[in-house]
């Protein structure tokens, strides 16, 4: 056996100690998972590995023998290298580029807009077939009705619910009733927004060419006014009227009157019989021109909801009218077409 010289025992002890450095490099990257900080990032230069042989840094030869350890043939170097990491990061933060301040402002108008065109074209469907809010501007009806009340009319009747006699309902004007409706003072944008907001359903509708008036004779109906006590009879029966203005008669201290409600029409009153322009003020006698057409009806007032000290019901006792007979002959109801001056 030769002697082994200096440089073979440096190169050596160089190679053992150059692979004993890269199992254990080896070994931590395979058995610590990576955290946040740890080793190297994406688009980073590694850090260089320490030297493994300090003590040979200190030789002249050193250099060569680090060389000869790196080169083929050598120890664990000469094997196959090390799969390369995944540039992913799962830990990395993904920034997003947030939207702007005028985005972030054009975002929430738009939700606003499309929220306030969902909420007319909804109000204009209930207002156009369910009910419609309207303003009471006379005391013709009081005091069930006083002026400025706001009342709710359900336009399912007439339609699938029957008109009854009791039924307190907005029709339109069925034969210039109201004579020349003035002009509105106002004008200018906000009549004009006032309108639309009224066409939608979203404020009360004072139109003038409508009225409110309580059903009294359904068609075929005889009424008369009044009898020896004073009451309306209708088909021959007297009937109490609870809903009347406290201090009025049954007719109101007006003409009286012995008419057969028309076919396809109804025989309206006001509760305050000596201050209402209605059916008895409109007729020829006959009952033909006083009475309101049923497809003139737009709806029956079922509540009111303003102001709230106000807020009620609007119905009539059954015993008012169960001991009325039906007309002979009466028809059934037709529906109306399609907002209300005492």
């Amino acid at each position: 056996m030769t002697e082994e010289t200096a440089e073979q025992r440096l190169r050596r002890i160089a190679n053992a100690r150059a692979a004993e450095a890269a199992q254990a490099r080896d070994k931590g990257l395979r058995r610590s998972p990576r955290v946040a900080g740890s080793g190297p990032r994406p688009g980073r230069r590694p850090e260089p590995a320490a030297d493994p042989a300090p003590g040979a840094a200190r030789r002249p030869d050193s250099a060569a023998a680090a060389g000869a350890a790196a080169g083929p043939g050598y120890g664990p170097t000469s094997g196959p290298p090390p799969e390369p990491e995944d540039d992913w990061d799962e830990d990395e933060d993904y920034d997003e580029e947030s939207p702007s301040f005028l985005e972030n402002v054009w975002g929430g108008v738009k939700e606003i807009l499309i929220i306030a065109v969902m909420a007319l074209v909804l109000s204009f469907i209930v207002k156009t077939w369910l009910i419609q809010a309207f303003y009471i501007p006379s005391g013709s009806m009081e005091n069930t009705l006083v002026r400025d009340d706001r009342v709710i009319v359900s336009k399912l009747t007439p339609g699938p619910f029957d008109l009854n006699r009791g039924d307190v309902v907005v029709f339109k004007d069925p034969g210039n009733w109201l004579g020349t409706v003035p002009e509105s003072r106002e004008g200018g944008p906000r009549e004009t927004l006032r309108r639309v907001l009224q066409f939608v359903g979203l404020v009360p509708d004072d139109s003038d060419e409508h009225l409110i008036k309580r059903v009294i004779g359904m068609p075929g109906d005889h009424v008369v006014c009044c009898d020896k006590d004073g009451k309306l009879t209708i088909n021959g029966v007297a009937v109490s009227e609870p809903y009347i203005r406290q201090g009025d008669s049954p007719g109101g201290g007006k003409p009286n009157f012995d008419i057969t409600v028309p076919p396809g029409r109804v025989w309206v009153m006001g509760d305050h019989r000596s201050d209402s322009s209605d059916s008895r003020f409109h007729d020829d006698g006959t009952g033909a021109t006083g009475s309101v057409p049923i497809e003139d009806i737009t709806g029956r007032s079922v509540m009111v909801v303003w102001p709230i000290d106000h807020v009620t019901w609007l119905s009539v006792p059954e015993r008012v009218y169960a001991d009325v007979p039906p007309a002979s002959g009466q028809p059934a109801p037709t529906p109306a077409s399609t907002g209300a001056t005492g």
